[in-house]
């Protein structure tokens, strides 16, 4: 059940009217989401809700056990016994047939013939997203930063929360839960916002990513030596909008759909594309993630609190993990050594360089063109199926070969739409949504509904998945 289609608007609009039926009984209400999301879950699978179920349960009794042990030996072992269990889960589904292959061909290059015992299990969708919000609720009441949550309900509904059940945000159960035991309210105001949001990331999803994904990045990420130069090119740019406005528009439809029941999610992408730096491209793409690996992961490895050498560990290290964790393949390794490489030598530069003043708008748009380019050049390993496929796109690029006949116009269109979109200021933004806003709601859900039809017209017939899914 994609956010995309007939179906989710159908779930979505009965859960909105159920859920504010309900809303001023608490057990009722919050009865009535964890059913919707299981039975969302349960579109793509319904096997895997019950693994979604365990895991959740698992991570509830455990925090409870934390919060009253007395030992601080026992609080490490229960700890240790989340972790386990929730990565182990990631192990067996995600890493396991990846690591055997691995294992096998290494065994094969020393002279050891094996085969990989490989296991026949389909890839749950959404998690790691879902694994990461419960195993993140576990180290937070250990910590201290949060006390457990008093209702096994609405616990099992944080995790399954299904507006971010397939693909995020990552949201932090010291948000979600409060939110989930108070009273729920509905303002004009908020109804306006969602609206707005899941036009724009209707709009983005359906006439962005997925035109461009049919009709540039497939070709050419499929067979790349059958193109030329620019057209290789043109297809890395393709696919490096087709991400941002495929997720992007995801969460966009998430937060939106999470407001229409009265619940606030923080933002979760701010123009990467506009980001001077590595640096600041992290704290603006994938917000919820990165924030996650920070917190949960550089932080504990040190951060930049035991030296640069420590920190420099931390940042190759969190982004090898933050490649692997997108994916069981060595181009999503790859893709994640890149970046935590890049990251290393921006701080080493930093540090060199010291304190300076501010730079001029010359030297931030160099810096601008210079991180996209390095972020597109990643994202060919991020979207290739193997190492062989993404090289041939550098190769075809490197070639230097001329003509751009399998480029349609309407690609170079929809791309000069994304790069444009991307660097509208803010204020405008806000004030297209304000006249939104001032819009009667029936004028409102009526040109929502007249975007939807409009773009799939005017781009493919078929819903595609979401890219995040596969995660």
């Amino acid at each position: 059940m994609l956010f995309s289609s007939p179906e989710y608007a159908c779930l979505l609009v009965a859960v909105f009217a159920a859920f504010w039926l309900l809303a001023g009984r608490r057990l009722a209400r919050n009865l009535a989401l964890l059913a919707a999301s299981y039975v969302f879950y349960a579109s793509f699978n319904f096997r895997f809700v019950a693994l979604v179920f365990l895991t959740s349960s698992l991570d509830f009794a455990i925090a409870r056990a934390i919060a009253s042990a007395r030992s601080a030996t026992r609080r490490r072992l229960l700890l240790a016994t989340s972790i386990t269990a929730d990565l182990g889960v990631l192990a067996i589904f995600k890493y396991f047939n990846f690591f055997s292959r691995e294992i096998a061909d290494l065994l094969g290059h020393l002279g050891v013939p094996a085969d990989p015992f490989l296991l026949s299990v389909a890839l749950p969708v959404g998690i790691s997203f879902y694994t990461f919000k419960s195993l993140s609720y576990t180290i937070d009441v250990y910590r201290g930063a949060m006390k457990p949550g008093e209702s096994y309900l609405e616990y099992l509904v944080y995790v399954a929360f299904f507006p971010q059940m397939a693909a995020g945000p990552i949201a932090r159960a010291g948000s979600l839960l409060p939110q989930l035991a108070r009273s729920p309210a509905l303002t004009a105001e908020n109804g306006s916002r969602a609206f707005f949001l899941i036009g724009v990331g209707l709009v983005k999803k359906i006439a962005i990513a997925d035109y461009l994904g049919a009709h540039m990045v497939g070709q050419v990420f499929t067979n790349p030596e059958m193109y030329t130069s620019l057209e290789a090119l043109a297809g890395v740019y393709a696919y490096t909008f087709q991400i941002y406005a495929d997720f992007s528009a995801y969460s966009d439809i998430a937060i939106g759909s999470a407001l229409l029941l009265g619940i606030e999610t923080p933002a979760n992408f701010d123009a990467p594309y506009r980001a001077a730096s590595l640096r600041e491209f992290w704290k603006r793409w994938h917000i919820s993630l990165s924030t996650w690996l920070r917190d949960y992961l550089y932080i504990p490895l040190g951060g930049s609190r035991k030296g640069p050498a420590r920190t420099y560990a931390a940042l190759a290290t969190t982004m090898l993990l933050g490649g692997l964790w997108h994916g069981a393949s060595l181009t999503f390794v790859a893709w994640g050594a890149m970046h935590g490489g890049a990251l290393v030598l921006t701080r080493v530069w930093q540090r060199l360089r010291g304190k300076s003043r501010a730079a001029g708008p010359l030297w931030r748009a160099a810096c601008v063109v210079l991180t996209f380019h390095f972020v597109a050049a990643a994202w060919v390993f991020f979207r290739a199926p193997s190492f062989e496929v993404a090289l041939g796109v550098f190769s075809s690029i490197a070639s230097l070969s001329g003509g751009a006949a399998n480029v349609p116009w309407t690609v170079v269109a929809v791309l000069a739409v994304a790069l444009a979109t991307h660097w509208i200021p803010a204020g405008w933004m806000e004030r297209a949504r304000s006249l939104f806003a001032r819009m009667p709601p029936p004028l409102q859900a009526a040109i929502l509904v007249a975007v939807i039809v409009a773009v799939r017209e005017l781009a493919r017939s078929e819903v595609s998945q979401f890219i995040y899914f596969q995660f």
